[in-house]
């Protein structure tokens, strides 16, 4: 295992973290996890060199903390460091805090967690952090023990990441979506190297995009084929990551023991600037080949925004296009679900037309705002064009 600087901290992490949000189930519902195939993964994982787990309090209906601790019994514990978030959505008082944070820990069978993060900040979160108090909260749970670092994750605008780095001295960590299509969305390459230019550790989410990056795209083999170097479209997403000195650790949700001896593979290969300038040269040319799959020509300058109705309207867009330049429309539908709030869906859409005089690429928004929700929403049959 390649091992890798975290931040400022005196200490060296995998190149390949285990991020316990897509476990093995036994029926393929989220609480009923497989414990002894996650046994057997974790373990596999630790022997191999992995020192990094990442849960959550909500992840897999709130049983993977318990899992994870009890897959690390029998003295794995000590050869690794957890860490865990603090879901701040769900906090309504300060008091919340230390009762979801004991929770976790009970969970976990453990006296403390090494990294504890406040989970999915975006502006509203951090707003709600600032009033309530709870970085004083979580520095009081540092002084007692209970945790060792505090650091954040995060889904919202570079703007807002910048302020969240700057806006508290004591951060430790942070952990952002990033992979070689992200480079511009959310925190991106600038919001990478922003943080780690203030000693922050940067951990890396959604690698593989969910899972799409693994996939063997049609679009996108003939350009890894071409290489000299053989590898799979996962572990091309993964060097991709770990040739870049400001990434601490990068994290794979795994479901399978396959999974986790590839990714260990791959990480043992892994290093800072390993990658060729030929090798580099194909990233850009992958993204290209992506995003020219979007039917919905949008690249998310906002200058559709706000929306009167309050609708979010590159994000939406950037849903749809997703099921045509990954091949997933279930993985489209799910993100319009569950990750775009309803009062910014597309179906709050109610043509007012006011968007179309400001769009630079002049789509007919208020025309494809009905088609994402019929699609997405209501799943009818995939559109192209209109």
């Amino acid at each position: 295992m390649q091992y890798r600087r975290f931040g400022k901290l005196d200490w060296k992490v995998s190149a390949l973290g285990f991020g316990a949000m897509r476990l093995p189930t036994t029926d393929g519902k989220a609480a009923n996890i497989d414990q002894e195939k996650v046994d057997e993964m974790i373990h596999t994982a630790v022997d191999g060199g992995v020192n990094y787990f990442d849960t959550a309090y909500v992840y897999h209906d709130q049983k993977s903390e318990a899992s994870l601790g009890k897959a690390l019994k029998g003295g794995y514990r000590e050869r690794v460091r957890i860490a865990d978030k603090s879901p701040v959505w769900l906090i309504k008082e300060a008091g919340d805090f230390d009762r979801f944070l004991d929770e976790s820990l009970t969970r976990l069978q453990d006296e403390a967690i090494d990294f504890y993060l406040l989970h999915s900040l975006n502006n509203d979160h951090w707003t709600k952090i600032k009033e309530l108090g709870l970085l004083r909260r979580a520095e009081k749970a540092k002084a007692d023990g209970r945790i060792r670092h505090i650091g954040f994750s995060f889904h919202d605008n570079r703007d807002t990441f910048k302020r969240i780095v700057d806006g508290y001295d004591g951060w430790d960590f942070c952990q952002i979506q990033y992979n070689y299509m992200d480079v511009d969305f959310q925190a991106g390459t600038e919001g990478l190297r922003y943080a780690n230019s203030k000693g922050l550790a940067v951990v890396i989410m959604e690698s593989l995009r969910g899972g799409k990056l693994a996939a063997d795209l049609p679009a996108t083999r003939p350009l890894w084929e071409s290489s000299a170097k053989k590898r799979t479209p996962a572990d091309w997403a993964f060097h991709w990551l770990w040739n870049q000195p400001e990434v601490a650790v990068t994290l794979s949700g795994m479901s399978t023991l396959e999974q986790v001896k590839q990714n260990i593979a791959a990480a043992n290969e892994s290093g800072i600037g390993s990658l060729s300038e030929a090798e580099l040269a194909m990233f850009p040319q992958a993204r290209e080949l992506l995003e020219a799959l979007s039917p919905i020509p949008c690249t998310a300058c906002e200058y559709c925004l706000p929306c009167p109705n309050g609708v979010a309207i590159p994000r939406n867009f950037a849903v749809y296009n997703e099921a045509a330049m990954y091949n997933d429309l279930a993985g489209s539908r799910n993100q319009y679900k569950y990750w775009i709030p309803d009062d910014q869906k597309a179906a709050r859409c109610i043509q007012c037309e006011e968007c179309l005089s400001k769009c630079p690429q002049h789509i007919q928004i208020s025309t494809w705002m009905p088609v994402v929700e019929e699609v997405l929403g209501l799943g009818h049959d995939f559109v192209s064009s209109i």
